[in-house]
C-alpha cells in the first residue's frame, strides 16, 4: 500500500465520520517558540488551548513536520526521520476518549477492502497513563485486546505537554509487534525497537502552569472544553504496510536511497555503516525539498541554519560513502519525482528549489576544500613536531569555522596515521551546546504566555478599517499591563489595548506598523506598536499621555496620515521591484523577504549571483516606468484556490487563509497575495531609488531603496556633493569620474614612493641598530625604539636584517609606532632559539607590557598593544625575560 493511499484512507474515513479535512499547514510555523511545525497539533494550539475558538467541532488532516532534536538517530532506528507526515484526528469539545479509541481500532483493524488498514488486532499493543483507569477500561470494553496486552506507564511516556504553561493531559499509545526477528518479547515497556509506536491518543483535558520540567508542572484546572489531539505516524504505517524494515525504505524515501547507492558504486545491506549513511542522504535529501518547497532557503541563522546542516550532513554522508562531487542534481531529482505525487508544489515549483540545492551544494564543496587544506597543515604540523594526534581545539575549530564534520576530520587524519583528541573535542562540543541550549531557554522563558488573550479572543476577530478608513470609532475591550488584564490605566503608564475595530495597521506581510494615537474621552494614548499575538486579534501597544483609560470606554484610532502615506508608497514600490526583476533576471527570482516602512524598502530574492550595475540600472528603470505610467492598483478577496490560478504569487513560509487578498498592479504585471496597504495608483509612489545590493547567503540577494519625497531627498543630496566637487576640481560633471580616478591614482603613487622612501631611511639606521647589541648571557641582544613606521613589515624587515648582522645568539626586538599604534617585532636565530629564547613568548611579553597581546613561531612574532608610551617599558621587559632565562 502506497504512502499517498494510506493518507488517502486516513482522510477518507474521518470525513465519513463528520470530520472536516483540514490541509496541511506550512512547515514554517508562526509560532514565536517554533521554528517549524514540528508535531500535528501545532497549528491547532489556539484552538486545544481556547486561545481562538475552533472553527469546527472535529477535524482530520496530515500535517507536514520536521523535527531535529533526535538528528543523531537518523538512519540508526528504523522510525527516525527528520520529515514526517502526522496523521491526526482532532475533537474540539466532541468526542472525547471513547470516541478517539473507538475511531482508532475501527481504522486499524479493518479490513483493507472495506477502506480500513488491515491490521490483525493480535499484532498491537496499547499503553496507558498508570492512573488512567478510565482509558484502560474503554479499550478492554471497545476492543477485544486482552488484559495483558494494556500496560500502564508513567508520566515520562504516557503524559503529554508541550513543555510550556498551556494544555496537557494523559494520552495512550499503540503499538504494532514485529514479532521475535526483531527483539525480545515484553511488550512497549520493554523500549525494544521490535515494538513500533504508531498512533498515539491525546486526552487534552488539563491546563497546566509554572512548569519545571516537561514532566513536572502543576495542574490548574481542566480546560474550557476537553479535546482530542491525536498522531498517527504516516512513514511508520507505510513501512509496516509495504513489507520493508524501516521509513528509509518505503516508496517515498527509498528511490533517493537507491540513486545514492548507485553514485557511490556501493551495495545496500553489505555494511553497517553504509547503511545509515544511505539513509541519513535519503532522509536529509527528502526533509530538504520539503522545506525548500515551503519557502526556507539556507543561511547561517534560525530555520536556514537547520536547512543548511541537513544539506551539509548529505554532502558529508556521500563524501564518506566515497563521491567527492556534487549529487545534488540526480539525489533532489529523485525525491521531488517520490513525493510529487502527494505535494505537486515540488515539481511545479523545483527550478528555484535545485537552484538553491546546486548552489549550496557547490559553496559547502569548496568549503570542504579549504577545511581540508587546513587539515593538512595540522597534520603536517604535527608529524614534523613528531605527535600523534591531532588535538581537540583544532579539531573543534575546523568544524565551527569551516563546517568540517568530525568524523571526516577523523577518518582524513587516520588515514594519515594519526588521531584526534576526540575528548577534548567533544568537551568544547558540549559547551557550546550547553551554551545553546541556555540561549534557547532564555528566549522561550521570555515568550509571552498567549492564554492572556483568549477571554478577549472570544468576543470575536477585531475587525480592521483601514484599507478605507484612517479614523475609526470602537470600543475598548481590554487592557494588560505586563501581561495581565487590568480594568484602568493611568497617565505615564505603558499597556496594551485591545479594541473592537481599528484603523491601524498591525505590523505583519513585512510592513511595519501604523504610527498614530487612540482618543476618547477623558484620555490619549500614542500607539508604539501594533501586533496580533493571537490569530484574529489585534493588540495596541501604548503609553497613556493624558487622563485615564478604562474597559468598555469608546476610543477611536486615528492613523498618521503622513507615515501611513509614506508606507504605501514604500509597500507598492515593493511589489514594483518584484515584477522588474522577474522581467529582469526571470521567473526564478522570487521573493524570500521583505521590510517596508515609510520611504524605505528592503528585498530579498532568490538569485546566486551579485547584480551587474546595467542590471540594478534597468531593474530601477522599469520600476520608475511604472510610476509613470500611473498604473491602476486593484484589490480582490478571493479563495486561495482562485488567487492561485489567477497567477498571483505568495511570500514562502507566509501562511494564508481559504479566503485571501490579491494585489494587481497594472493587472498581471504584478499580481501578489498581500494584506498590506497600497496607493490607488503607481504615480502616487513618486520615484523609486535603488541605494544598494548585497548578498544574505549563497542563494539570496537584498535590494534596498528609498522611495516617495525620502528618494527625492538623497538624490538631491547626491547633486549637492555632485556640484560641490565640480567646482573644487574645476572639472564638469560629466568628467568628474575620469578624474577622481587621477587623483586617487595620483595619490597612489605618491604613498608609494612615500613608503619607499620610509624604508630607506630605515634601512640607514643598520649599522647603528646592529653597534648597539648587548650581550645577556649566551644571547646577543639589540632591543631598541625606532620611532614610527610605515608597516609592521617593514620593521620586521629591518630586525631580520639586524639579526644577519649581529650573528650567532642573536636576539632582536626592535619597536616603533605605525599607524598610531605601537608594535614590537622579535625575531630570534638558531642558537639563541637553542639557548631557550623564543621569539613567540617573548612578544607576548612586550605586548602585555603595551596592554595588548602578541605572539607567533618561535623565530619571528609580533606583540602589540594601545600605549604607544609604554614601547620602552616593552623593550625592557624583553631584556629582563633574557636576563632571567640565562641566569
Amino acid at each position: 500500500m502506497k504512502t499517498a493511499e494510506i493518507a488517502q484512507r486516513y482522510l477518507d474515513y474521518f470525513e465519513k465520520n463528520g470530520h472536516t479535512i483540514v490541509p496541511s499547514a506550512s512547515l514554517v510555523t508562526d509560532d514565536p517558540a517554533l521554528l517549524f511545525t514540528v508535531a500535528g497539533m501545532v497549528p491547532f494550539i489556539p484552538y486545544l488551548s481556547g486561545d481562538v475558538p475552533a472553527p469546527y467541532a472535529r477535524a482530520a488532516d496530515n500535517q507536514k513536520c520536521i523535527r531535529t532534536n533526535d538528528i543523531e538517530e537518523v538512519g540508526k532506528t528504523p522510525r527516525h526521520g527528520t520529515f514526517f507526515q502526522m496523521l491526526g484526528n482532532w475533537s474540539f469539545g466532541d468526542y472525547f476518549k471513547e470516541g478517539a479509541i473507538r475511531y482508532a481500532w475501527e481504522l486499524l483493524t479493518s479490513a483493507e477492502e472495506d477502506g480500513g488498514l488491515g491490521f490483525d488486532p493480535k499484532d498491537l499493543w496499547v499503553t496507558v497513563y498508570e492512573e488512567d483507569d478510565e482509558a484502560h477500561d474503554l479499550w478492554l470494553r471497545l476492543t477485544d485486546l486482552p488484559e495483558e496486552r494494556i500496560q500502564r506507564l508513567g508520566k515520562d511516556t504516557n503524559y503529554w505537554s508541550t513543555g510550556l504553561p498551556g494544555p496537557a493531559g494523559p494520552c495512550s499509545e499503540i503499538f504494532f509487534d514485529r514479532g521475535p526477528a526483531y527483539g525480545i518479547d515484553g511488550g512497549p515497556a520493554t523500549d525494544d525497537d521490535r515494538y513500533v509506536e504508531i498512533w498515539n491518543l491525546v486526552f487534552m483535558q488539563y491546563e497546566i502552569t509554572d512548569v519545571r520540567s516537561k514532566y513536572d508542572f502543576t495542574i490548574v484546572g481542566e480546560l474550557p472544553n476537553k479535546n482530542i489531539d491525536t498522531g498517527m505516524g504516516l512513514e511508520r504505517i507505510a513501512f509496516l504496510k509495504q513489507g520493508v524494515d524501516n521509513m528509509y525504505e518505503t516508496d517515498q524515501v527509498r528511490p533517493v536511497l537507491d540513486i545514492a547507492v548507485s553514485l557511490s558504486g556501493k551495495t545496500y545491506g553489505e555494511n553497517h555503516e553504509d547503511d545509515v549513511r544511505f539513509r541519513v542522504v535519503a532522509d536529509h535529501v527528502r526533509s530538504s525539498l520539503m522545506l525548500m518547497s515551503d519557502g526556507v532557503t539556507p543561511s547561517n541563522e534560525g530555520r536556514g541554519y537547520i536547512l543548511r546542516r541537513l544539506m551539509r550532513r548529505v554532502i558529508r554522508a556521500m563524501r564518506l560513502l566515497g563521491v567527492d562531487g556534487p549529487t545534488f542534481a540526480d539525489l533532489f531529482a529523485a525525491s521531488r519525482d517520490a513525493m510529487k505525487e502527494a505535494y505537486p508544489v515540488v515539481a511545479s515549483d523545483y527550478d528555484r528549489i535545485s537552484q538553491y540545492a546546486l548552489a549550496e551544494e557547490a559553496t559547502f564543496l569548496r568549503t570542504l576544500a579549504a577545511g581540508s587544506e587546513n587539515l593538512d597543515a595540522s597534520i603536517a604540523a604535527t608529524k614534523a613536531a613528531g605527535g600523534d594526534r591531532i588535538g581537540g581545539a583544532e579539531a573543534f575549530l575546523l568544524h565551527d569555522t569551516y563546517g568540517f564534520p568530525i568524523d571526516l576530520t577523523m577518518e582524513i587524519v587516520e588515514e594519515a596515521g594519526l588521531s584526534v583528541d576526540r575528548d577534548a573535542f567533544d568537551t568544547l562540543m558540549q559547551e557550546q551546546r550547553a551554551r545553546a541550549k541556555a540561549d534557547a531557554r532564555s528566549r522561550k522563558r521570555q515568550l509571552a504566555d498567549t492564554s492572556v488573550y483568549r477571554d478577549l479572543r472570544a468576543k470575536g476577530e477585531t475587525v480592521f478599517t483601514g484599507y478605507t478608513e484612517l479614523e475609526t470609532e470602537s470600543t475598548i475591550l481590554g487592557i494588560l499591563a505586563d501581561g495581565v488584564s487590568v480594568p484602568r490605566a493611568a497617565e505615564g503608564q505603558i499597556v496594551e489595548v485591545i479594541l473592537a475595530e481599528t484603523a491601524l495597521y498591525a505590523e505583519s506581510g513585512g510592513q511595519v506598523a501604523d504610527k498614530g494615537t487612540i482618543v476618547g474621552p477623558g484620555y490619549a494614548l500614542e500607539v508604539l506598536d501594533v501586533q496580533r499575538p493571537v490569530p484574529g486579534l489585534v493588540s495596541h501597544t501604548v503609553e497613556v499621555t493624558s487622563g485615564e483609560v478604562g474597559v468598555d470606554q469608546p476610543a477611536t484610532s486615528l492613523v498618521d496620515a503622513v507615515n501611513r502615506r509614506a508606507a504605501q508608497q514604500a509597500h507598492s514600490a515593493t511589489h514594483l521591484v518584484h515584477a522588474a526583476l522577474r522581467d529582469t533576471l526571470g521567473k526564478t527570482a522570487t521573493q524570500a523577504g521583505s521590510l517596508n516602512r515609510a520611504g524605505y524598502l528592503r528585498f530579498d530574492f532568490s538569485w546566486g549571483q551579485a547584480l551587474s550595475d546595467a542590471t540594478k540600472s534597468e531593474v530601477e528603470e522599469i520600476a520608475n516606468n511604472a510610476v509613470r505610467d500611473n498604473l491602476e492598483v486593484t484589490t480582490r478577496v478571493l479563495s486561495l484556490d482562485e488567487a492561485k490560478a489567477a497567477g498571483a504569487m505568495a511570500l514562502f513560509g507566509e501562511k494564508y487563509g481559504d479566503m485571501v487578498r490579491m494585489v494587481d498592479i497594472g493587472g498581471p504585471w504584478s499580481r501578489e497575495l498581500c494584506g498590506g496597504i497600497h496607493v490607488t495608483r503607481s504615480a502616487e509612489i513618486g520615484l523609486v531609488s535603488l541605494i544598494g545590493e548585497s548578498s544574505v547567503g549563497a542563494s539570496n540577494r537584498r535590494v534596498e531603496a528609498l522611495v516617495g519625497l525620502d528618494a527625492f531627498r538623497e538624490l538631491a543630496a547626491e547633486r549637492a556633493i555632485v556640484s560641490q566637487l565640480t567646482t573644487s576640481l574645476k572639472t564638469p560633471k560629466d568628467q568628474l569620474a575620469v578624474r577622481i580616478a587621477e587623483l586617487a591614482a595620483s595619490l597612489k603613487t605618491a604613498e608609494k614612493r612615500i613608503a619607499q622612501f620610509e624604508a630607506k631611511a630605515l634601512e640607514g639606521r643598520l649599522p647603528e641598530l646592529a653597534a648597539s647589541v648587548s650581550a645577556v648571557g649566551a644571547y646577543r641582544v639589540v632591543a631598541q625604539s625606532i620611532g614610527t613606521a610605515a608597516s609592521g613589515d617593514d620593521v620586521r624587515s629591518l630586525a631580520l636584517q639586524v639579526r644577519e648582522r649581529v650573528g650567532a645568539g642573536a636576539v632582536v626586538a626592535l619597536g616603533a609606532e605605525v599607524a598610531g599604534r605601537p608594535v614590537v617585532i622579535v625575531v630570534t636565530d638558531e642558537t639563541a632559539r637553542g639557548a631557550g629564547a623564543k621569539a613567540g613568548a617573548l612578544a607576548k611579553t612586550a605586548a602585555a607590557a603595551l596592554g595588548g597581546g602578541g605572539g607567533g613561531r618561535d623565530d619571528v612574532a609580533q606583540g602589540g598593544g594601545t600605549d604607544v608610551a609604554a614601547l620602552p617599558a616593552a623593550l625592557v621587559a624583553v631584556t629582563s625575560a633574557l636576563e632571567t632565562a640565562a641566569a
